[in-house]
């Protein structure tokens, strides 16, 4: 797997996701064996880069490459010019995001808003891709079926990028009426894929490594993007590219090697956010851990009273070391697969 001169070392990324995919998150992704992370979306409004909010998100420091940084707005010349601004921190790839469904993003024409405006959408993909040109910097798009139903526009929209630059192109499986409501659809995907020539991602409801395959057989897509499945379990990233590389099933991870993870990860968060939002923003990460364990809701409350980050990472470290002793592997594994294509897991 390609984008531009970088060689990815598996074709399962992490996709990009608002107050999640920091700096932090995506390296605990990576730790896990995901191919490719890209950060969350950074705004094209200059008078927004140097709020603690987007210095933060705009933070690589450490990072391995290839170093993806996906910017949202409306404007063709301030897309351009926040491609740049990216370019000279560190991006060595830029995606642009005409995938978010959030109200507060399309109430603004950005992110999925912009597959209502195609004029608009080639005009900020043709000047985001001039303005990286120079640079060496290879430029992506994520991009949603279309806007509603009777509106699917993906291909046309694909076909377009594709000739004015455009190196990889991501497809959630739903239109941003649709939200994260219902289940993806695959169609839109293949029918995407065959009509370009740039690797292409399929993206939406990629929750196991048998389904990660089926998608990419009836689709035919390059690589799978795996979002909120990650969440709370970061390596089922490694579960699926083991599985597409050599048919068979990972065992669940230890749970020692869980705990150091996650506590590196913890240890991360709070230098990038400092104690106090640190301690707070962690939360969500410690909660989508332990919401399918037995004890999980009281752990979950009992952190939530918690506002000092020593305490935390203490009680995070405690709370694993005790599951240590009564689970060698991380117990509740999702892991599933058509009973006749089931094969021993292999021991890492």
């Amino acid at each position: 797997m390609q984008i531009g001169s970088y060689v990815l070392p598996n074709n399962v990324f992490v996709a990009p996701m608002a107050g999640v995919t920091d700096r932090p998150f995506r390296q605990l992704c990576r730790g896990f064996g995901a191919g490719y992370a890209v950060s969350e979306m950074v705004t094209s409004r200059k008078d927004l880069w140097h709020t603690l909010k987007t210095s933060r998100r705009a933070d690589h420091s450490g990072e391995p490459g290839p170093i993806a940084v996906q910017i949202a707005g409306t404007d063709a010349a301030m897309m351009a010019e926040a491609a740049v601004y990216n370019v000279e921190r560190g991006a060595q790839i830029i995606d642009i995001n005409m995938g978010c469904p959030a109200k507060k993003v399309c109430n603004k024409w950005a992110g999925s808003a912009l597959m209502q405006d195609e004029p608009l959408a080639l005009g900020i993909i043709e000047a985001v891709v001039n303005a990286c040109s120079p640079h060496r910097v290879p430029v992506t798009l994520k991009m949603r079926t279309g806007w509603c139903a009777r509106e699917k526009n993906a291909v046309r929209i694909a076909r377009a990028a594709e000739s004015l630059g455009v190196q990889m192109i991501t497809v959630h499986g739903r239109t941003r009426e649709q939200g994260y409501k219902g289940h993806a659809e695959y169609e839109t995907i293949a029918a995407v894929k065959a009509s370009v020539q740039v690797p292409v991602v399929a993206n939406g409801d990629i929750d196991s490594p048998s389904k990660a395959r089926a998608v990419l057989a009836e689709t035919g897509a390059d690589a799978v993007m795996v979002g909120r499945a990650a969440q709370g379990r970061p390596w089922i990233l490694r579960e699926i590219a083991h599985f597409l590389a050599t048919g068979e099933l990972l065992a669940p991870p230890l749970v020692l090697e869980v705990r150091r993870a996650l506590l590196t990860h913890l240890q991360d968060h709070y230098s990038l956010y400092g104690e106090y939002t640190g301690v707070r923003s962690a939360r969500k990460h410690i909660g989508w851990m332990v919401r399918d364990m037995e004890g999980g809701d009281e752990f979950r409350a009992a952190i939530n009273e918690l506002e000092d980050a020593d305490a935390q990472w203490r009680a995070v470290s405690d709370y694993l070391q005790v599951l240590a002793e009564s689970h060698e592997r991380w117990p509740g594994s999702a892991l599933t697969t058509p009973a006749n294509e089931v094969e021993t897991p292999r021991e890492l």
